[in-house]
């Protein structure tokens, strides 16, 4: 059915400026069943109505997503909110209004000094700008891989002593690593502070009060106490605005993934590197974490050497700078380049081989399933209609249309970013980046780079004012991480207006589905609106799954699309009331490569005939679904 149509929607299908940017044509879907990817309920409890789209106008396109619908490769679904059981807000943000956050600010710089030489980032060391960074720092910590014993050893106690300090200060910043990550990926509380951690040596006289035979245990830290109870603290101050009910079960569930034990076993299991890098053993015991020498004697003599660095030179900085480096001494850091290349969505074999390599080792899935034909189905095949730049301020030089953005360093491709760039907003769609850089934040990083993107563009096209982060799921903390990006807005799944996610959120703390505009009016002194009842029952197991940064966001639709085949189709069950409110007899009908408005089928079936009747009917769904407006300018497809 992708063939040409006699075109009686073009003049609806116009750009603001008057061109013809061609039609779109879909394929009503119904409402769709699938298994959620997020509560992880277990049953078919994710509701949505999906199109099949042939082409889709940029316009038209525009024009779904501010009334809440997303696409995953040519498939566009918009969640039933009131059905569903994560109920999914889209969210914005204004470019211009953006105030990056302390630790957006961090990424910008962690990626700076990466780029500049002064961070190895494959082995996740760093000079922290916290506390723990030091003031002074003139030395290098060389690690031997070899195993070879440095020669000679290092006289007097001061330099003994600066040597466990420093790599002291290099363990506690591995565990803030750790910890960072493990927010990242939502298994902590994205919006709070977590404390930073220290690393202490442990005495002689102790080492056999903690563990057995422990005379090659030389360091501990007990991070994870303090982090337990700042998590916790976090919890009941969400619970004191929440007044949904909670099972004891429940409770327990969640006293239990905060506690000490738990979450040391979580840190340890991301600092399997530091037993690669220094040769030491990390294990979690009874909530601590602890750091034993792979050899009793001189562990740090022959593991550790201090090489003085030179100040930079008049054209650098001019401070000195701490490095950790694998080589013997501290050369002059090399430069990296970072080049930032947009390109028309298109199958790329490297791009592929990056998403292959993210997903087996972020995401975990099986490699037998991460397949080609479903990366194409996801994240390279779109029906928009791309618009080449006209010159005239109502198009950016790229154009209108599907992109991928990619991040390339020194010509290694480090992260790809899935965007859609329409008239009035980039929506980012999804990213995937490369694993052993994952201590450069690159979600948050090439977040801030389209921020600024949509901020450059505005010069070439004033109507590119947003920044779509796809959507906003308040019931699933892995998801919540995109209201860090200042000041963001939410959709009211009802009225389709815009409300700031500052007034939203603590009606989400009470229930899952709001209608938000409803407490917009309640700004201007109107009443206290009813809040509907609660359709499905939230479940909040399965949240600290690992996420992407970004979009996080589009995991599931794979996901989605994969149980498609197996979920049942149904009408949209309208009332007749509303059915009274609709007149569908101006929808085109597209059939055998030519379209007819719906009331010109009368002739051909006869207004009581089954097949008309039943097709009435899912009009108006169709039209409940994508809006009167919108379902009058595109082609309802009656063949996929």
């Amino acid at each position: 059915m992708a063939g040409k149509m006699r075109n009686e929607a073009s003049s609806s299908t116009t750009g603001s400026g008057g061109r013809n940017r061609g039609e779109s044509v879909v394929y009503d879907a119904g409402r769709r069943k699938s298994s959620c990817g997020y509560c992880r309920s277990g049953s078919r409890t994710s509701i949505s109505h999906g199109l099949w789209a042939h082409s889709i106008t940029v316009d038209d396109y525009q024009d779904l997503l501010d009334r809440g619908w997303r696409r995953s490769g040519s498939f566009l679904y918009k969640p039933e909110m009131e059905k569903t059981c994560c109920p999914s807000y889209t969210i914005r943000l204004r470019a211009d209004d953006f105030v990056p956050s302390k630790e957006q600010l961090r990424a910008s710089k962690r990626m700076q000094r990466f780029l500049d030489g002064t961070l190895n980032a494959k082995k996740q060391e760093k000079n922290d700008d916290g506390p723990k960074a030091s003031k002074s720092s003139g030395s290098c910590i060389h690690h031997e891989v070899s195993g070879s014993a440095a020669k000679g050893s290092l006289a007097g106690k001061d330099e003994e002593k600066n040597k466990v300090e420093a790599f002291m200060h290099y363990l506690s910043d591995q565990i803030d690593d750790a910890v960072r990550a493990c927010t990242e990926n939502g298994e902590f509380i994205c919006d709070v502070q977590l404390p930073k951690a220290s690393v202490k040596m442990v005495l002689p006289a102790k080492r056999k009060l903690q563990v057995e035979g422990s005379e090659d245990l030389l360091y501990s830290s007990h991070i994870s106490f303090q982090i337990a109870a700042t998590l916790r603290r976090a919890q009941s101050a969400e619970k004191e605005h929440s007044q949904l009910a909670r099972h004891n079960t429940e409770k327990d569930e969640a006293s239990l993934a905060y506690s000490p034990k738990t979450i040391a076993e979580k840190l340890v299991s991301s600092l399997n590197h530091v037993v690669k890098v220094s040769g030491i053993t990390v294990r979690a015991c009874n909530g601590h974490i602890n750091f034993y020498s792979a050899r009793e004697n001189n562990f740090l003599s022959d593991r550790i050497q201090i090489v003085n660095v030179p100040k930079e030179s008049s054209t650098g900085s001019g401070s000195e700078q701490g490095c950790l480096k694998k080589n013997s001494g501290c050369p002059q850091a090399k430069r990296r380049k970072l080049e930032i290349r947009l390109k028309r969505s298109s199958f790329d074999p490297e791009e592929f081989a990056l998403y292959r390599k993210y997903q087996i080792k972020v995401h975990n899935d099986m490699p037998e399933h991460v397949m080609e034909s479903s990366y194409r189905r996801f994240l390279v095949d779109t029906p928009l209609k791309f618009v080449p730049p006209t010159g005239d301020d109502t198009v950016p030089p790229c154009g209108f249309g599907s992109f991928h953005q990619q991040y390339v360093i020194d010509g290694q491709l480090v992260a790809v970013g899935v965007v859609d760039i329409l008239p009035r907003c980039l929506s980012s769609k999804y990213l995937f980046w490369d694993p052993d850089l994952a201590s450069l934040s690159l979600g948050k990083y090439s977040a801030l780079q389209e921020i600024g993107w949509v901020k450059e563009n505005q010069a070439h096209c004033p109507s590119l004012q947003y920044y779509y982060l796809g959507y906003y799921i308040h019931s699933c903390s892995k998801m919540r991480y995109k209201a860090a990006y200042h000041p963001s807005e939410l959709l009211c799944p009802l009225r389709y207006q815009w409300i700031p996610f500052d007034i939203a959120r603590p009606l989400l703390d009470r229930e899952p589905y709001v209608v938000l505009s409803d407490f917009a009016v309640l700004q201007n002194g109107g009443s206290t609106p009813r809040v509907p009842e609660i359709l499905t029952e939230i479940k909040h197991d399965g949240l600290n799954e690992d996420s992407n940064d970004i979009d996080d966001e589009e995991m599931d639709d794979a996901d989605f699309l994969n149980s498609y085949d197996e979920s049942d189709s149904e009408a949209d069950g309208l009332t007749s009331v509303e059915i009274g409110d609709r007149d569908v007899s101006n929808i085109l009908i597209g059939l055998k490569q030519s379209c007819v408005r719906f009331k010109d089928l009368q002739h051909a079936f006869g207004p009581q005939e089954r097949a008309f009747l039943d097709l009435e009917t899912q009009l108006h769904g169709y039209m409940r679904a994508v809006g009167a407006e919108i379902a009058g300018r595109m082609v309802y497809s009656l063949e996929w």
